[in-house]
């Protein structure tokens, strides 16, 4: 008798089993027992069915799924929990929404039972199927969730809809708590900046004659590399009509034409030129190039020269992929594309219900900018709110195809962004987004800051606020030209390099010390040629602090970073304002916040962990003794209080 097995079709995780839900996890996942299993899947010879054909009866039979035989084991040997692996809560969780999303594809294309099927969209969703990799550190925080993006929801969303005109910017109280969602950027692009900005500036120069300091020569940029995905974007706010200016077809990119005055797929209007200053700050380079040495009698072949073009700069020029600017005009043209980035970002945010992605992409006042291919194939896309009359713009949603990662498509949508901003928006200079742990990394790569600047009056009521999200902050320069960033720091770089090579004692070679003195020792400052290099006491002293620094430093400069960035720390961060609140200093007599204990730690005023929580439950006792309970910095104070007990338990388990 042939024995029939079941897969669940229910894609609704209120009402999955915990084993229906783990046979969903592991179809998707490797067996950790062997390499060649790439995912649960039955014998040739075994029958599998859906336990309902349609997931929506599933969903209303649930009761019966107790009596169903489910798949247990793979045709590799090893059972459901060897696919699944040990995973802690949230993690099992995450992998648990990824799993039905998966098979929520699978469904629409009617390949939910062929175990063996994949395609480009199911190989892209499976790479998030993988533990984080910054799951593993010891003081990951443990109130965001982990990778691609965070927390089921606990509270619906206000609604987009709802007019910043109309409503009066409300203060955060009323918090959404929302499964916010990074995209899959990859920083690879960013990689070639690090890599030579970790090279002394020596080794990075050619070591010939002098240049000319305002060369214009192009730098080809370095070669994107493979890296892990990370970055990440979370929903929108409020908007109004009246907010937002419209974008015109003529600021739209045309299909038929990769240049756009005189530069490819570029989206400024005018002429992009490097600006040159009108005159080198003298002292400026002098004090850049004091302390660094360069030999000049070597020659060395051009780093710059050597470097490969980035795949995208490639493909830009080549005309195989555009950045076209797009809202939701009812033409036939933007609606193809508006579809391709709503279907771009479910896919790479896979936490993110769909409903309400489609609703911010095709949304009248929401603007966006797309990488496409031919046949409007979106491979990368940005959304974002504007409120011209704020002076400030929200990224909504930020996201790059996984296979494209690669090519840099990142960082080169993010420069035409602030160019596309700056030529439609001139007076818009600030950009607002939310990031978790995962995505703060490549915004602060973009330009991003935690330090927020923008006054809270100007931007508070106008964006949504998340629990376990970030807030940052870019501003973009007035003299700089995104498009030629690359250009403008090469120029500036040979500038401060032939500099350094004018004061450059480096050839000179100094006797030894023979005699250090009737006390065996010699003034730093006496030593030949240390003098001249810009070496200064205050050096010695900096190097010595480093090392002082108390063992628990880098645990207490982590969890003070996740406090700093909570997204209820906002009334913490600095010290109150007493022409704000005069009576706050006759009530409060031993005032404490976070930027003092940043002071106190790079001083090194914490001797021990003890001490360094000390001064934050301060922080905390101080808000309750001052505020009611009923107020939300009360209530704002306990969550953090909690939160950094939960910080503190997981350090002294480590």
């Amino acid at each position: 008798m042939n024995v029939v097995y079941y897969y669940p079709a229910a894609y609704d995780l209120s009402i999955l089993s915990q084993n229906t839900l783990n046979l969903k996890i592991a179809r998707h996942s490797k067996c950790s027992a062997c390499n060649s299993c790439s995912g649960l899947h039955p014998s040739p010879d075994l029958t599998v069915v859906l336990d309902y054909a349609d997931p929506s009866i599933a969903n209303l039979n649930f009761a019966h799924d107790q009596h169903r035989n489910y798949l247990t084991a793979c045709v590799c040997g090893h059972s459901v929990s060897e696919h699944v692996g040990e995973l802690d809560k949230e993690e099992l969780a995450r992998r648990g929404r990824v799993a039905v999303r998966l098979d929520e594809e699978l469904f629409d294309k009617g390949k939910l039972l062929e175990f063996d099927y994949i395609d480009e969209d199911i190989s892209s969703l499976r790479l998030q199927m993988t533990l984080p990799a910054s799951a593993s550190s010891p003081l990951s925080p443990s109130t965001s969730s982990p990778e691609p993006e965070p927390i089921s929801p606990t509270k619906h969303l206000l609604s987009p809809g709802s007019s910043a005109l109309s409503d009066a910017p409300q203060p955060p109280a009323k918090r959404q708590r929302f499964s916010h969602s990074i995209s899959s950027l990859s920083d690879a692009e960013e990689d070639d900046k690090e890599d030579e900005e970790d090279q002394p500036l020596a080794s990075r120069v050619p070591l010939t004659s002098a240049r000319t300091t305002a060369s214009a020569k192009t730098r080809p940029e370095q070669g994107a590399r493979a890296t892990k995905h990370r970055a990440g974007k979370k929903a929108s706010s409020m908007h109004s009509v009246a907010q937002t200016a419209p974008t015109s077809q003529s600021q739209i990119q045309s299909q038929n034409s990769p240049l756009t005055n005189g530069r490819v797929n570029g989206t400024n209007a005018h002429d992009g030129k490097v600006k040159v200053e009108d005159s080198i700050d003298e002292n400026k380079l002098t004090r850049l190039a004091t302390g660094v040495t360069v030999d000049t009698g070597v020659s060395a072949p051009t780093p710059s020269a050597a470097k490969p073009e980035k795949a995208v700069n490639v493909e830009l020029r080549q005309g195989l992929i555009q950045v076209t600017a797009v809202e939701n005009d009812k033409t036939p043209r933007s609606l193809v594309i508006l579809t391709g980035l709503k279907t771009l970002f479910q896919k790479q945010l896979p936490k993110m219900p769909r409903e309400y992605i489609a609703r911010l992409v095709y949304d009248a006042n929401s603007k966006s900018l797309a990488i496409i291919k031919w046949g409007y194939k979106v491979v990368g896309g940005i959304c974002y709110r504007p409120f011209p009359q704020r002076g400030f713009a929200e990224i909504v949603f930020f996201a790059t195809a996984s296979v494209d990662q690669v090519k840099g498509y990142g960082g080169m949508l993010m420069n035409h962004f602030k160019a596309h901003i700056r030529n439609v928006y001139p007076t818009m200079l600030h950009f607002l987004t939310y990031a978790d742990n995962y995505a703060v990394g490549y915004f602060r790569k973009q330009g991003f800051s935690k330090q927020i600047t923008l006054d809270r009056a100007v931007w508070a009521g106008y964006i949504k606020d998340y629990e376990g999200g970030t807030i940052m902050q870019c501003t973009m320069l007035p003299k700089v030209d995104y498009l030629q960033t690359a250009e403008l720091l090469g120029m500036q770089r040979d500038a401060i390099l032939t500099k350094i090579r004018q004061m450059s004692k480096s050839h000179v070679v100094y006797e030894g010390i023979k005699n250090f003195g009737e006390n065996g020792t010699v003034d730093a400052k006496d030593v030949p040629g240390l003098r001249e290099t810009g070496w200064t006491p205050s050096m010695q002293t900096e190097t010595q602090r480093a090392l002082a620094r108390s063992p628990q430093y880098a645990a207490m400069r982590r969890i003070l970073t996740d406090l700093q960035g909570h997204s209820l720390a906002w009334a913490f961060v600095a010290p109150v304002n007493g022409d704000e609140v005069p009576d706050y200093y006759s009530v409060i007599k031993n005032p404490m916040d976070l930027s003092t204990m940043e002071h106190k730690l790079e001083t090194n005023q914490y001797h021990t962990v003890d001490a360094f929580v000390a001064d934050a439950q301060l922080i905390f006792r101080n808000c309750k003794t001052y505020n009611p309970e009923t107020s939300i910095y009360y209530r704002n104070a306990t969550t953090l209080e909690k939160h950094l007990k939960d910080l503190v338990d997981k350090i002294v388990l480590d």
